[in-house]
């Protein structure tokens, strides 16, 4: 390991807690996140080869600078500027428009290792299989002369969440299905929670897009999206609901109350813990929810009479 002295969480160190690397070794005791002592605290970033939940973050730099609007309400896309050799990388069918001057191109892999070899390429690509995305990327590149733009809309209503990787010690972890775009440069991988519990119990939580880099990216959202800090604290929500997360953060499902409440309450029967400190985004309307209430409206309505249509009821 070779990084500037800090605080860190280190491999195997339960969650919630980081030691204090000297740029030689570790100190001999972890302590929880909040509460150093005897050397001056420093964030707590996973440095290069320092694992924590989700695994180590490998070094990423060199990301293209790209400039980018987020245009509407509750309905947003994004629009990226690209300066003359400039790329963006997007998720297959994202792209809203083009300008003239960009051209892109169908690759198996983000571009983050130009030199990586094909079986490589195989495996990051099965590895967003697994995630639910598609195995290709687009690379948007402007071969013209002056700037051109590209936009990138979400698959459905909500948000678009843009984040500089640098801004979060260089690695965000995102729901499975949220990538949108990225600067050129981004590693873009899959993230498996560590904990067995979150992953069966969790649904959303097990397989997370695991976003390294220095650069911006682009994350959809259902709904509002919502920033929250954690400062060595503990946030329940419905696993549904989560968008993103520091690295520093780490996750787990707990049972929501007794049977009676899980039940009848209407809030399932798990729920998310997020805990320690970091930023963590919410966002209002999970997707799943959505379409289990326009399933639900699909199938009570229209009934009887001409069944060539259906009839959503949205009362």
């Amino acid at each position: 390991m070779s990084t500037a002295p800090g605080w860190y969480q280190a491999e195997g160190d339960p969650p919630g807690t980081h030691r204090y690397w000297d740029g030689q070794q570790w100190a001999s005791d972890a302590q929880p996140i909040g509460q150093q002592q005897g050397q001056p605290p420093q964030a707590a970033t996973p440095a290069p080869g320092v694992g924590g939940q989700f695994g180590t973050r490998q070094a990423v730099q060199g990301s293209h600078e790209v400039d980018f609007e987020i245009f509407g309400d509750d309905m947003q896309f994004v629009e990226v500027e690209l300066d003359p050799g400039e790329t963006v990388i997007g998720e297959a069918g994202a792209m809203m428009y083009i300008e003239d001057g960009i051209s892109f191109e169908v690759k198996m892999g983000d571009g983050s290792e130009p030199e990586q070899g094909l079986f490589k390429k195989l495996g990051g690509a099965a590895k967003r299989a697994v995630s639910g995305e598609s195995i290709f990327l687009t690379h948007f590149t402007n071969h013209g002369a002056g700037k051109a733009r590209v936009a990138f809309a979400a698959p459905y209503p909500g948000s678009v969440l843009a984040v500089d990787l640098e801004d979060v010690g260089g690695r965000l972890i995102v729901q499975k299905d949220g990538f949108l775009a990225a600067a050129y440069g981004t590693r873009i991988g899959v993230a498996f929670n560590r904990k067995l519990g979150a992953g069966l119990l969790g649904g959303e939580g097990f397989i997370l897009q695991d976003l390294q880099g220095d650069g911006n990216v682009f994350v959809h959202a259902g709904g509002t999206v919502v920033e929250r800090t954690l400062n060595n604290s503990t946030l329940r929500i419905d696993t549904g609901c989560i968008v993103a997360m520091e690295s520093t953060i780490a996750y787990n499902i707990e049972r929501a109350g007794n049977l009676k409440s899980s039940f009848f309450g209407g809030e399932g029967l798990f729920l998310a813990t997020l805990s320690g400190t970091g930023r963590v985004w919410l966002q209002s309307l999970p997707f799943e929810r959505l379409a289990s209430r326009v399933a639900r409206s699909v199938g009570t309505g229209g009934s009887g009479g001409d069944q060539s249509g259906f009839n959503i009821n949205f009362g």
